[in-house]
């Protein structure tokens, strides 16, 4: 066993040297004078110091000495040596710039205590008078305060179970002297034996908090065991374990795709969901988006929130079912606690698919528009070589005039379809990315458009948001 020294029979002796302190007489001058208490089983070279290194000095009176009388195993109190009690603790956070506690929580540990050794604990405590008026103006004091015990308290722990013991007189001798005294100068001592229950506690083990936040449980599936179908279910309630990402529409609008999971189910805190839009963030419990602050979470979680340092992390799948994690730093909005903003870590994003185009290869779009309802004129044409993402046609192979908006600058009509990826080269408008040659592609193309910094990915039928959306139970986790 390694070494351990708690000093917790010693916390015992204090307490009772305190309790038997400030105690007075009154002397002939009716003054009241304190009497000191001291420990009493000194070491020679404590005791020589206090008599001056002298003989013929006479320790002063009156004065209480307060010593250990024996120590001995309290077998009515033994119980299971192999129990173990866990506490669980969360901290108040202290800010050490300020050296003051902050109304948030702070660091959270668990902490495993085995059980302790009882004991009774035998206390003197020797009262040294000059005469019989100072003992019973003492003892008087003292004596009334045991009817029958006092309850006494080693230390303000919270988690030591030990710390509260009662103390009991158990003997009292009223005097060291024999009658007749004659004509002797011996100090007359007063001795009183107490006895107090303690136990003795071994090394408590305390380790970070380990709270379970997320739960990945196999669902055997039915279409291949033998479960019977009235009493498991999981394919008919997977949908609602499935991840939810975001998608554009026809109209510029956000929807969401949802991707099956038969053999799988997750949990989250709480059963709660994240919704994703941009670099905000907005907890989803029972349906409803944004009614549960994130202040309420981080407090249930283990670690400490830190702005700017904890993670989160979202696990999705791309329409290949190939699943891969995102993670972010994030911070509390400090105007709107039921919000975080997120800064996206680059690389854990998808990279960016490089589309060749005819003023060069890149993995991004200048903007996202529907040209019905907005031209070429936002577009800079005369200075830049923009390359833009379609999400209605434009002109038709049919229609000898197309919209003159998207005319070439020769006049001639430029067709492209919905969904398709169109550049600009200075003269004449040339379809990058042709989405109706893709759709049935197994790569995945992603694109970033850099007007909103959103990452998008083509599904073979649609653009869909690579980051934005909801995330339902068990596809999300903090790491405080």
């Amino acid at each position: 066993m390694q070494h351990f020294y708690d000093g917790q029979i010693r916390r015992y002796v204090t307490q009772m040297v305190r309790l038997m302190s400030n105690f007075s007489y009154k002397d002939s001058q009716d003054n009241l004078v304190t009497v000191p208490v001291m420990y009493g089983d000194i070491t020679r070279q404590v005791g020589s110091i206090l008599r001056d290194n002298s003989e013929n000095k006479l320790p002063s009176v009156p004065r209480m000495g307060v010593y250990i009388g024996g120590l001995e195993t309290d077998n009515t109190r033994i119980s299971d040596s192999s129990f173990v009690s866990k506490k669980h603790i969360r901290e108040q956070k202290y800010n050490a710039d300020t050296q003051t506690y902050e109304g948030i929580q702070g660091k959270n540990y668990t902490v495993e205590r085995l059980h302790p050794t009882p004991y009774i604990l035998n206390l003197n405590v020797d009262l040294w008078t000059s005469n019989t008026d100072q003992k019973l103006q003492l003892m008087e004091q003292i004596l009334v305060l045991f009817n029958p015990t006092l309850e006494i308290q080693t230390t303000d722990n919270y988690i030591d179970w030990t710390s509260l013991t009662t103390v009991s007189i158990s003997n009292i001798n009223f005097s060291s002297r024999t009658i007749p005294v004659g004509t002797e100068s011996e100090i007359d001592v007063s001795s009183m034996a107490f006895t107090v229950p303690i136990y003795i506690s071994p090394p408590v083990k305390v380790k970070k908090l380990g709270v379970i936040t997320n739960i990945i449980a196999s669902i055997h599936d039915e279409s291949k065991g033998t479960i019977e179908v009235d009493l498991s279910t999981p394919q008919l309630d997977a949908w609602d374990d499935s991840i939810v990402i975001g998608r554009v529409d026809r109209n510029g609008n956000e929807t969401y795709e949802a991707s099956n999971n038969t053999n799988v189910t997750t949990i989250s805190y709480e059963n709660q969901g994240v919704y994703v839009e941009g670099n905000s963030i907005q907890l989803i419990y029972k349906g409803k988006v944004g009614t549960v602050d994130w202040r309420t979470l981080f407090e249930a979680m283990p670690g400490t929130y830190e702005p700017g340092v904890s993670q989160i992390h979202l696990r999705r799948l791309d329409y290949q079912d190939v699943e891969y994690s995102i993670v972010g730093t994030f911070s509390l909005n400090p105007l709107d606690e039921t919000k975080i903003s997120v800064n996206w870590d680059g690389d854990s994003l998808p990279d960016n698919t490089v589309i060749t185009g005819p003023a060069g290869d890149r993995s991004n779009v200048d903007y996202i528009i529907d040209p019905a309802t907005t031209g070429t004129s936002a577009l800079n044409l005369s200075s830049t070589t923009p390359r833009v993402l379609i999400l209605n046609p434009i002109g038709d192979i049919v229609n000898e005039d197309g919209p003159d908006t998207w005319k070439n600058q020769d006049g001639t009509d430029f067709v492209a379809q919905a969904n398709d990826i169109i550049e600009w080269d200075g003269t004449n408008w040339h379809v990058v990315f042709d989405a109706s040659a893709n759709d049935s592609s197994t790569d995945v193309v992603y694109i970033t458009n850099l007007t909103t910094s959103k990452q998008y990915r083509w599904n073979n039928s649609e653009w869909l948001l690579s980051v934005d959306g909801e995330y339902p139970r068990g596809t999300w986790r903090l790491a405080l």
